[in-house]
């Protein structure tokens, strides 16, 4: 994309977008359907490498899109007002970089106008994550690096979690 070019993402609020901007800010890394573990005592948050059943290892994308919420009941439909609530997405995913005043990383495909820049720049899930077919224990498979805080992402994001979670 021109750098002289108007980019939606600068210009239109959250809440105003049409569905077709609100889709195409996700950069499919896949990050955000992986599992998470919350510790019951101090509310933190715990990556795992384990994938929804879904999720295409590879592409990083729903296998099932359109009917995810009838297969998996408990999948999260990301809305402007849910992004006031939720602390689980990674540092990287664009929704929280937007609604956090930032821009949009060089890697990301609206800017690359690549959909595998994401998956070159070693941002994305890809080659690093199992399904929860196979998973077993979620506690086993416990990952920090969906919330490193990567190149072209600003540093005042998430910490890093110090300990295990409670069982």
């Amino acid at each position: 994309m021109a750098d002289d070019m108007l980019r939606f993402w600068q210009t239109t609020p959250l809440s105003e977008m049409s569905k077709e901007q609100w889709e195409s800010l996700c950069d499919g890394c896949g990050k955000c359907c992986l599992h998470k573990l919350r510790d019951d005592e101090t509310d933190e948050i715990y990556f795992t490498n384990v994938a929804c059943r879904l999720l295409d290892l590879h592409s990083c994308h729903c296998s099932s899109y359109e009917t995810r919420f009838r297969k998996v009941p408990d999948c999260v439909s990301l809305t402007p007002d849910i992004l006031t609530t939720i602390d689980w997405l990674p540092p990287s995913c664009a929704y929280i970089l937007i609604r956090d005043g930032q821009d949009l990383p060089d890697w990301h495909p609206l800017r690359s106008g690549s959909a595998e820049s994401v998956h070159e720049a070693g941002i994305s899930a890809r080659d690093k994550i199992i399904s929860e077919r196979k998973a077993g224990l979620l506690e086993d498979h416990m990952v920090e690096w969906p919330a490193d805080i990567p190149p072209g992402v600003a540093r005042n994001r998430r910490k890093r979690n110090t300990h295990k979670p409670s069982k």
